[in-house]
């Protein structure tokens, strides 16, 4: 503890009178309230603890609030809004200076939420985040519809009971996702982010079922609208009741009153197919034979037309030639026929007539010498042996 110093009796340095001080700030202001409007709003990016200025018409006080403390906050903090801090006055010794050490920040009333909400949606609409022409068509009929939720929650039950009357061949994936209090928006983001990563998901639903202002914040919020409007895949919005209104209803490429409205709004309904069918198996029977008689009536009436009686005649005309040309290609190729067959019977005699055996069967030898026909006297030579060959065999003369 402190000592507590006579500053009377005694000459104090500049860290005892500090001390002294911090002592009877933080011992008589351990737990205020206190109600003001923010300004210069600083979150430090890497500690993510908050550094801001409460201020009112009259005076200003610096304040702190700690990442263990600010993760509790359901909303982000702007410059302008109106807050209720709780927490306590504290002193930092370095620079001198007391500060709100804050330990829970509420808004002031639905008035300050409603102002930021109202300041937000003006910048995204200048951004041209809620442009018509940005807004991505919703399927018809979906295969797999990425849903963004509690899982537990009444909005769930009621878009499976949707889904199941209206289009029970539709797949749903959900990711459960907290949907209200801190850190809702960035389970939000994630969850959008984690179907965006897929290439089966349809089309996603974001939704919670009604609240108050407070409840649907996270709706609200930033991070939340951009994730929204940055999604490769359609979004439909379907948060809170009829008459509530999000950042997000605002860049979801569709926006429903209720989740179910929202599971409505992506799937087609069964019953409406089933009549589609009904009417076109029934129609499709008639309309096809009126089809076949128009077309039997069309085809009929240029048969008999003068172009086709023209083309006709022609036909007929030159059937007679067509005729005589075949008469002629059939006697031209018999012709052939029977002269190859001619040619082919005096081939085989001359052969036959010229066939050795047949030459020797009339009484006439062959003499060899040597391996070699001798074909004239002059080539015999009367000192070798010589063979003659007969038609019934062959002798050797030596």
């Amino acid at each position: 503890m402190t000592k507590l110093i006579n500053i009377e009796q005694v000459t104090l340095s500049v860290s005892e009178i500090t001390n002294s001080i911090k002592y009877t700030l933080e011992t008589n202001f351990d737990s205020v309230r206190v109600v003001g409007e923010i300004s210069n709003f600083k979150p430090h990016f890497s500690s993510g603890h908050w550094y801001f200025t409460l201020k009112d018409d009259k005076a200003q006080i610096n304040c702190t609030m700690w990442s263990s403390m600010n993760s509790r906050v359901f909303f982000k903090p702007i410059d302008g809004m109106k807050v209720i801090l709780h927490g306590k006055i504290s002193l930092y010794p370095p620079r001198g200076t007391y500060q709100l050490d804050a330990k829970i920040m509420l808004p002031a009333g639905e008035g300050e939420l409603q102002a930021a909400f109202e300041k937000l949606k003006k910048k995204l609409e200048a951004e041209g985040l809620f442009d018509v022409v940005n807004k991505k068509e919703i399927p018809r009929f979906p295969v797999k519809i990425g849903i963004v939720t509690a899982v537990d929650s009444a909005a769930m039950k009621d878009m499976v009971r949707a889904a199941t009357r209206r289009y029970p061949l539709a797949e749903l994936v959900v990711i459960p996702t907290r949907v209200q209090g801190t850190g809702a928006a960035e389970e939000i983001v994630q969850s959008i982010k984690q179907f965006n990563k897929r290439d089966d998901i349809d089309v996603i639903i974001v939704a919670r079922g009604g609240g108050s202002i407070e409840d649907l914040w996270a709706f609200n919020e930033e991070i939340v609208a951009r994730a929204v409007f940055e999604s490769n895949i359609p979004i439909i919005s379907g948060v809170g009741h009829e008459i509530d209104y999000t950042i997000t209803d605002f860049t979801a490429d569709l926006r429903a009153s209720t989740p179910t409205a929202a599971m409505e709004l992506a799937t087609p309904n069964k019953e409406d197919i089933f009549a589609f069918l009904d009417q076109f198996v029934d129609n499709s029977e008639t309309n096809l034979l009126n089809k076949i008689n128009d077309l039997k009536e069309e085809v009929e009436s240029l048969i008999d037309s003068y172009g086709f009686r023209i083309i006709k005649d022609n036909i007929q005309n030159h059937y007679q030639f067509i005729d005589n040309m075949i008469y002629k290609m059939n006697n031209s190729i018999e012709n052939k026929i029977n002269n190859t067959k001619t040619i082919v019977l005096l081939i085989e005699k001359g052969l036959k007539l010229n066939n050795l055996d047949e030459i020797l069967k009339k009484g006439f030898t062959l003499i060899s010498q040597n391996g070699k026909l001798v074909d004239r006297l002059k080539n015999f030579n009367d000192k070798s042996s010589f063979l003659i060959k007969f038609y019934d065999g062959e002798k050797e003369i030596k």
